[in-house]
């Protein structure tokens, strides 16, 4: 089998993280400078090997002050801390998803990560590259990961909730 390299494509990707707010609604947020690789065996992503990083100072909330917050020691210290990493171990394919497990590294701190993730196809674009889409999901916990700043609030729990979920769509670039 040939090894096949793929690149991301952040013009057509979006790396998401939601996690509730005052315990009554979800606030979301992006990362716009993502960056990655993935080879596969031909065009067989079931054993695939991924290596992922986003810039933690591209996030976004759409909210100046939240994301200052967000930027500063108390959660994601982007001086210290200028990249989270994901790179995986193993998959298992499930039916027609995959089960991705690798190391997920924010602050420094690496735990294992599960994803679930759903193939879109390959296809080839009007310009010629021949592309991939994935929809990808996960979760995790923000204290596992040094992200520990909270507040109780005056009705009862805490300001921000203390699971993460992640959703990710991806597209990939066939390298030549």
């Amino acid at each position: 089998m040939a090894t096949t390299n793929w690149k991301l494509d952040p013009a057509h990707s979006q790396v998401q993280f939601k996690t509730t707010y005052l315990m009554i609604n979800k606030v979301t947020g992006i990362f716009t400078d993502v960056e990655g690789t993935v080879t596969t065996d031909d065009n067989d992503f079931a054993k695939a090997t991924i290596d992922f990083k986003a810039n933690t100072n591209s996030l976004t909330t759409h909210n100046e002050n939240r994301d200052k917050h967000l930027k500063s020691e108390l959660f994601f210290d982007v001086e210290k801390y200028p990249t989270l990493t994901f790179k995986s171990s193993h998959n298992e394919k499930l039916g027609e998803a995959l089960s991705v497990v690798g190391d997920l590294t924010i602050k420094g701190i690496t735990k294992s990560l599960l994803l679930s993730v759903k193939f879109g196809g390959i296809i080839e674009d009007p310009w010629g590259c021949t592309k991939a889409g994935f929809s990808i999901s996960g979760e995790i916990n923000k204290n596992d990961f040094g992200l520990t700043w909270n507040l109780p609030i005056e009705s009862g729990g805490m300001l921000v909730g203390d699971t993460v979920e992640l959703t990710m769509e991806i597209q990939l670039i066939k390298q030549k």
